[in-house]
């Protein structure tokens, strides 16, 4: 599977409570299960605005599927070509 990163603008998302937080991740979790192994979630960056999320997918199309069942945009997904960290950093 390819990995992708899905923008979802949702305004006051930063401001959203551990609980909210949890209800949404539980919900996309849900519709994930129905639709098969050939997507899963990772985790996500919430920030004021968005939600940054990463996940792994056969497609985008799947990934269309998920936001337009779960109810969540997708306002721009974006394959991820390579991952880097600070382990891998060159000195």
């Amino acid at each position: 599977m390819k990995r992708y990163v899905i923008e979802r603008h949702i305004p006051r998302a930063g401001q959203m409570s551990q609980a909210e937080l949890a209800i949404a991740a539980r919900h996309s979790h849900q519709v994930l299960k129905g639709l098969g192994g050939d997507i899963q979630w990772l985790h996500s960056y919430v920030t004021d605005d968005k939600l940054f999320c990463v996940y792994l997918a056969q497609s985008p199309e799947l990934i269309r599927r998920h936001a337009q069942i779960s109810g969540f945009p997708a306002d721009r997904i974006t394959e991820v070509c390579s991952v880097i960290d600070a382990g891998h950093a060159a000195c």
